[in-house]
């Protein structure tokens, strides 16, 4: 059996479906706008060993028969692909999310190439981490605030004067770098580490956070607001704060307002 079909089992009526098993990033399309993209994004996938596809709010289903006959063969993943109304839904029980970029953001991030990053999120995975990777919608990409919920930015070097990508052919690239990275060793790395916070109590932390400062008047220029947020969410986000600093911090909050 092919090393990339190895986790393709078959029950007794013949499905074919994932070995839960599995231990590779996690594939999130915010906005896909069209079937095709969807079915070949999943090909590109399936080409790469990348098995879980998670879907934030498309406006085509991933079992529509476009997307079906756009992924040529790579329908398993179609049919097991998990939809999200939000982002926040999408990456609850993640602890470590990459986002694709083509432009310089406003914001302070580590930005990388898929070379550089895939051997890092390899050994992230390896550590027991869930990890993902976002891609944007295929007019807009991702949106500033979408972008804040990433612990890294990731870009793929292109020609400057044109780096528009197909949404498949982002995947098919990065996947194809995961692909790499996946089959070099990895370096074993000290047990035992801090369970790291879930992006899930990290978004209940800006939530609770954000309504502390609303109450004492932080935020004193609602046209500033948006981007104020977003820079605080960063600080938390850059921290890589564990579910105990994240536990912390809540009674941090409580002692100050019960005051």
């Amino acid at each position: 059996m092919s090393p990339l079909n190895q986790h393709l089992k078959q029950n007794k009526k013949g499905e074919i479906f994932l070995d839960k098993g599995l231990h590779a990033p996690c594939f999130i399309l915010v906005r896909p706008q069209m079937a095709e993209n969807i079915g070949m994004a999943a090909r590109a996938m399936m080409n790469c060993g990348i098995f879980e596809l998670r879907l934030v709010a498309p406006r085509e289903s991933p079992t529509d028969e476009k997307a079906l006959s756009a992924s040529s063969g790579a329908d398993v993943i179609l049919h097991q692909a998990r939809v999200f109304e939000t982002l926040s839904e999408a990456v609850s029980d993640l602890t470590f999310l990459v986002a694709t970029t083509a432009r310089a953001r406003d914001m302070e991030k580590k930005v990388l190439t898929a070379e550089e990053t895939m051997p890092f999120l390899a050994q992230q995975i390896g550590n027991g981490e869930k990890v993902g990777i976002l891609f944007g919608c295929e007019r807009t990409g991702l949106l500033n605030d979408e972008l804040a919920l990433a612990d890294n930015l990731l870009t793929i070097p292109l020609n400057p004067a044109h780096t528009s990508l197909n949404l498949s052919q982002a995947v098919l690239l990065i996947g194809y770098e995961w692909l790499k990275a996946s089959r070099k060793p990895i370096i074993e790395i000290e047990q035992l580490q801090p369970l790291q916070a879930s992006k899930e109590e990290l978004i209940q932390l800006f939530e609770r956070f954000d309504q502390v400062l609303n109450e004492y008047g932080y935020y004193r220029w609602p046209l500033k607001k948006p981007r104020m947020r977003r820079n605080l969410n960063n600080i938390f986000i850059k921290a890589c704060l564990t579910k105990q600093e994240v536990r912390t911090l809540h009674g941090v909050l409580n002692t100050l307002t019960h005051k």
